[in-house]
C-alpha cells in the first residue's frame, strides 16, 4: 500500500495502523494535536485522559492485559515530563509500548528538554522520527522493537518533520508479528534442565510476567516432574483452578505456599525475575536448592538471585521443549494426596482465621480490610478484572480477592508508586471489555490520581472502585512509627464519596459489612454509573510485606 498526500504524521498513524494499533490513549495539547487526530482517522480508538501519567499508565495496563502493544499520544516537553512515572513503570516491566511525544529540537524553545536522555534514564528505549522519507519504516520498527522484544519505545516527532509533507510514493510497511529475540532455546540447556528435574524430589515451577502466556506449556512440564506451581504478583491468576497451585510466591503468598516453597530442592523461573518481592529476598528459597531461570534477555539470568542454571529462550518455547526432553517420565516430585488436600484447604488466605480488627461504632466505625475484601470476593462476579495500586493497604486486594485467570489481574507496581492504579483499572477495562473492572486504591493514591474519575465516568465504565481510607499515607505511618511525629503523613480524613459523586459516580461511605449491601443493589441494577466505596479502614498495624519492601531501600 502507498502513502497518499499528507502530512508526515499522518503517514506515521497510517503505517502504526497497519501494524495493528487499534486502541490510543493521551492528553493532546498543540504538538500532538494532528497526530492523534491522524491516528483516530487510521482507525484507532481514543481514550483521552486528564493528565499524561494517566494516559500513559492506561496505555500499559492495555497492553498487558490485552496482549498488544500499548500506544500513548503526549505533547512535547512538559507533556512528557508529566508522563515519566508512568514511562518509568512501563519500562521497568518491559511493557510493550509506545509514547509518542510531539518534539522540539531548539534548546531556545521553552518547551526543550533532552527527550531521548529522559527515556534512557529510567530505562526506556528512544528513536526520533527525523526523517520524511524514511518515517514510515521508522515507526514501524520502532513498533517491531517494542512488540518483538517486550520494550517500552519513546518515539519522538520534532514538529518540523511532523508538519512536512509525506513524499509520494512513501511505503506503509505491511503488517508482520516480529519474532521474538531469541525465543528457541538451546537445545544443551534444555537437556540439562531435564536433568535436573529428573533427580528432583521437590520441585516448584515459579512463573512471572514472561510466563502469562504459557499455561499449557508450563503445567505439561510440571506434570512430567511433579512440580507445585507458583507466580509473582503480576503473573497471579496464571494457574487458577489448579490443584497444584499455591498462587502467589512471596510477600502475598500464604504460610502454606511459603513452607512448600521453602522447602523446594528445584526452583525453576519462567520468565520471573526472582526479585526480592517474589523471593522475601531470598529466604523463600534454601541455600541448598538448586536455581533455574528462564528469560528471554540474557542481562535478567542471575540478575536478583543466584541461579546454577540460565536458559535463555520464550517461557512457552521451553517448557514445550521441557516436555519432550521429559517425554516418557511421570515423577511424582513434590505432589502427594496430602499436599493437594493442604493447598485445597490452606491455600487461600480467605480460609485462614484471624482476629477482626472492627473498631469504633456509628460515624467513628471502621471495617477490617480483610473482611471487607472477602465480603467484595463474595458480591463482586467471579468475571472480573483487579487493578491494584500501590500502599500499606495493597495486600488485601492482593491476597482476598481471586481472579480468573492472568488477564485477571493487573499489578503496575514496579516502579512502587502509589497513584497510578485508577488509571491502571481503566486500561485493564479496555482490555477486557466483558470482565467487571475493580480498582482497589489506598486513600493517598486515590487523591493522586483522583482526576481521572472523570475518564471513567465518561466511558461509561461499569466500574467498581474501592478506597482502603485510612486516612494516611499508611506504609509511613507504621514504618515510622517509633516516637517520631507522624504530621506529614497523616490527614483530615477526606469524603471520597462525596468526591466521587461530584463526578457522578453512584458512591457509599462503609464502615461496616452492613454497608456492603449497596454493592448488591448496584450489581442487580443497570449499573449505569460506576460505584466508588469510601472504605473507612482499621489499621492498627503495618503490612508486613511493605516491612519486607522497606528492608531492600
Amino acid at each position: 500500500m502507498r502513502a497518499a498526500s499528507g502530512t508526515v504524521a499522518e503517514a506515521v498513524a497510517a503505517a502504526l495502523a497497519r501494524r495493528g494499533v487499534g486502541q490510543a490513549f493521551g492528553v493532546v495539547g498543540s504538538g500532538n494535536f494532528h497526530l492523534t487526530n491522524a491516528l483516530i482517522a487510521s482507525g484507532a480508538s481514543y481514550v483521552a485522559a486528564r493528565h499524561e501519567m494517566g494516559a500513559t499508565v492506561m496505555a500499559d495496563a492495555y497492553a498487558r492485559m490485552s496482549g498488544t502493544v500499548g500506544i500513548a499520544s503526549l505533547h512535547q516537553g512538559c507533556g512528557l515530563t508529566n508522563a515519566m512515572t508512568g514511562l518509568a513503570e512501563a519500562a521497568k516491566s518491559r511493557t510493550p509500548l509506545l509514547v509518542l511525544a510531539a518534539e522540539v529540537t531548539n534548546p531556545a524553545s521553552n518547551f526543550y528538554v533532552d527527550q531521548p536522555a529522559l527515556a534512557r534514564a529510567v530505562g526506556a528505549e528512544s528513536v526520533r522520527i527525523d526523517d520524511p522519507a524514511r518515517a514510515t519504516d521508522q515507526a514501524a520498527a520502532a513498533y517491531d522493537l517494542a512488540a518483538g522484544e517486550r520494550r517500552t519505545v519513546l518515539v519522538n516527532l520534532p514538529l518540523d518533520v511532523q508538519s512536512a509533507p509525506a513524499p509520494q510514493g512513501c511505503a506503509y510497511p505491511a503488517r508482520h508479528e516480529a519474532p521474538a529475540t531469541g525465543s528457541m532455546p538451546d537445545p544443551t540447556d534444555v537437556a540439562q534442565l531435564g536433568r535436573i528435574l529428573a533427580g528432583a524430589q521437590r520441585p516448584v515451577f515459579i512463573a512471572g510476567r514472561g510466563g502469562r502466556c504459557a499455561r499449557t506449556e508450563i503445567e505439561a512440564a510440571a506434570d512430567s516432574c511433579g512440580a507445585l506451581l507458583s507466580t509473582s504478583a503480576v503473573a497471579k491468576g496464571l494457574f487458577h483452578g489448579s490443584p497444584w497451585s499455591l498462587d502467589v510466591s512471596g510477600g502475598f503468598a500464604t504460610p502454606l505456599a511459603a513452607n512448600l516453597i521453602r522447602g523446594a530442592d528445584v526452583i525453576v523461573g519462567f520468565g520471573c525475575a526472582l526479585n526480592m518481592w517474589t523471593t522475601r529476598h531470598g529466604r523463600l528459597i534454601d541455600r541448598e536448592a538448586t536455581v533455574v531461570q528462564i528469560d528471554l534477555a540474557a542481562d535478567a539470568l542471575g540478575r536478583h538471585h543466584d541461579i546454577d542454571l540460565g536458559v535463555l529462550g520464550d517461557s512457552a518455547e521451553v517448557a514445550a521443549a521441557l516436555v519432550a526432553e521429559l517425554a516418557g517420565s511421570s515423577r511424582s516430585g513434590y505432589r502427594s494426596r496430602e499436599i493437594a488436600v493442604r493447598i485445597a484447604t490452606e491455600g487461600r488466605w480467605r480460609a485462614l482465621p484471624y482476629e477482626d480488627w472492627a473498631e469504633g461504632s456509628g460515624l467513628d466505625a471502621r471495617i477490617d480490610p480483610r473482611t471487607l475484601t472477602i465480603c467484595l470476593d463474595d458480591l463482586l462476579p467471579a468475571e472480573r478484572v483487579v487493578s491494584v495500586d500501590s500502599g500499606n493497604f495493597m495486600g488485601y486486594p492482593s491476597m482476598y480477592l481471586s481472579v480468573p485467570d492472568e488477564y485477571g489481574f493487573c499489578f503496575t507496581q514496579a516502579f512502587q508508586s502509589i497513584g497510578l492504579g485508577l488509571a491502571t483499572a481503566i486500561g485493564a477495562a479496555l482490555a477486557q471489555p466483558d470482565r467487571l473492572p475493580v480498582a482497589a486504591l489506598g486513600d493517598g493514591g486515590a487523591m493522586m490520581g483522583i482526576a481521572e474519575l472523570d475518564t471513567v465516568r465518561r466511558l461509561g465504565q461499569p466500574m467498581v472502585v474501592v478506597v482502603y481510607n485510612d486516612a494516611a499515607y499508611g506504609a509511613e505511618v507504621h514504618h515510622f512509627s517509633a516516637g517520631e511525629p507522624l504530621d506529614t503523613v497523616t490527614f483530615p480524613d477526606t469524603d471520597v464519596a462525596s468526591i466521587a459523586s461530584g463526578y457522578g459516580f453512584d458512591a457509599v461511605t462503609v464502615r461496616s459489612v452492613g454497608d456492603l449491601a449497596a454493592v448488591g443493589r448496584w450489581l442487580d441494577g443497570p449499573r449505569a454509573r460506576p460505584l466508588l466505596l469510601d472504605a473507612k479502614v482499621a489499621n492498627p498495624r503495618g503490612a508486613w510485606w511493605l516491612e519486607e519492601a522497606f528492608r531492600g531501600h
